[in-house]
């Protein structure tokens, strides 16, 4: 490839990059909220011990509750703060819960998710997904493993499309890696590394403090941002040289985050590896999408032959160390 052709790709790329931060940034802080989670676990016939997880925005508590279509009886709240969100405990006697149809009140005035997870004394479960397009739906009879698939499939897509700090850093990957068999192998490596923690943290076999993980993951994005400022510079590091092993490397711990928003989430009894699965399924298919979006807004700008000034292919690079750069102090912070 000739340098001429080279650093033209190189600047449709920067300018592709450009461009999805503007698209995707308004998207993501609207969904910055993670799910609501309600559990109910059948300790004796008929009646459930409850654990309902709301988000909260700064010190103000999601107005969601869960309303049952039947008779029920409930005891009274307890509720306490952790970081991001409020957990409510209390019992309730159901003796006909399958059938009831389960309503998470005000979620249609909000821009997050409810994950409702009912585990019953015979060992069976239902887990169901509730959306503002769709806050209610009848507790069927038994849970199936399609439905168990389909929920994490798209749990697992979702968080990473909104995931604004793992996109930014395949982003950064696309942006410095140069050649499609590098490309390739840069991006097998990022999956393979974040799939085999994600599996190992979620199991139980790796327990890493989800606070320093995310620090680490928005440090992981500043070090990719520098070594593509470096390369515009005429400096060749590690990140340019072989971006295969700094996508693993940083995979890893991207899976680890991939962890902690799932072990928020939880896994439904008697389907944990198929849920676990697809969820990593759903990961890999919204990463694909993200690349494939990059990929297409290159192939527009080359072919619109934009005229852009030399300093536009560093705006980029600039932007997203900038943003890593603040969420690592942020996060930092809160140690």
């Amino acid at each position: 490839m000739s340098s001429a052709r080279l650093a033209r790709l190189c600047l449709s790329l920067n300018v592709a990059g450009w461009l999805l931060m503007l698209l995707w940034a308004p998207a993501a802080l609207a969904h910055e909220v993670r799910p609501a989670y309600l559990q109910l676990h059948e300790d004796r016939p008929g009646d459930f011990e409850v654990l309902w997880k709301v988000p909260m925005q700064g010190e103000v508590r999601l107005a969601l509750e869960p309303q049952f279509s039947g008779k029920t009886e409930s005891s009274t709240a307890v509720t306490r703060r952790v970081a991001g969100a409020a957990i409510a405990t209390w019992t309730l006697h159901a003796p006909e819960l399958r059938g009831q149809t389960l309503t998470i009140t005000g979620l249609e005035a909000t821009m997050t998710d409810a994950l409702v997870r009912v585990e019953y004394m015979d060992g069976t479960s239902w887990t169901g997904r509730f959306t503002p397009r769709a806050p209610a739906a009848v507790i069927p009879a038994f849970n199936t493993a399609l439905s168990v698939a389909g929920i994490y499939l798209t749990l697992g897509v979702e968080h990473i499309l909104f995931g604004i700090d793992h996109l930014l850093f395949v982003l950064a990957l696309l942006i410095i890696t140069r050649g499609s068999w590098r490309l390739v192998k840069t991006i097998t490596a990022f999956t393979i590394a974040h799939s085999i923690t994600l599996a190992l943290a979620t199991l139980g076999f790796v327990h890493v403090p989800q606070t320093p993980v995310e620090a680490t993951i928005a440090l992981s994005i500043v070090f990719v941002a520098a070594e593509i400022l470096r390369r515009e510079r005429g400096q060749e590091g590690i990140a340019v040289r072989a971006p295969w092993v700094v996508a693993f490397c940083f995979g890893l711990l991207h899976g680890l985050g991939f962890a902690g928003a799932l072990s928020e989430i939880g896994l439904p009894e008697g389907h944990i590896p198929l849920a676990l699965l697809f969820f990593n399924l759903g990961v890999e298919a919204g990463q694909l999408i993200f690349v494939g979006a990059v990929l297409s807004i290159v192939a527009a700008v080359r072919h619109a032959r934009l005229a852009l000034p030399a300093w536009a292919a560093r705006v980029p690079a600039y932007a997203i160390g900038s943003v890593a750069m603040f969420w690592t102090i942020q996060r930092v912070a809160t140690f």
